[in-house]
């Protein structure tokens, strides 16, 4: 009775020690991202091929921001009972929004240390990091984002 104790309560507890581990991080997380979101804003970074007639391009060169993040191991165990039942995984979800929001924070954040006003052509890649022992299990996860750092003559 004791060993069986032991065999679950030890699983149960980094359960709930990774579910409030992984919340508190996570929340953290958001925080900073809201808060650079709110300080980059006024740096465009969009979508469109070229730059809009308006602007006066002085400089140009290609930028990237990327971010790793890892799953936790809570959300890992979600995911794999949802991957038995089948379905939408929520756990997941937070995850690839942080990592997009983050590469592009990241990528505002370098175009204006170097001086650039804007981004165009702006891209987002996403990679799935698989763990070396099993690789259907996803340890993390890789969001590139890159575009065209551009300087304007009459920038805001």
């Amino acid at each position: 009775m004791v060993e069986l104790g032991v065999r679950l309560g030890i699983p149960l507890a980094l359960l709930v020690l990774a579910y409030f581990t992984g919340a508190a991080v996570e929340r953290r997380h958001y925080a900073s991202i809201r808060e650079r979101e709110l300080r980059w804003r006024s740096v465009p970074a969009i979508t469109f091929r070229s730059v809009p007639p308006s602007w006066k391009v002085t400089e140009c060169t290609l930028i990237t921001g990327s971010v790793v993040i890892s799953v936790d191991y809570f959300k890992r165990f979600l995911a794999g009972l949802r991957a038995i039942f089948g379905g939408r995984i929520k756990a997941y979800e937070s995850l690839l929004d942080r990592a997009r929001r983050e590469a592009l924070m990241r990528l505002k954040q370098k175009a204006v240390e170097r001086g650039y006003h804007a981004i165009v052509n702006v891209r987002l890649e996403t990679c799935r990091m698989a763990n070396a022992r099993n690789s259907e299990s996803i340890a993390g996860l890789e969001v590139l984002a890159f575009g065209t750092a551009v300087k304007l003559r009459n920038a805001p």
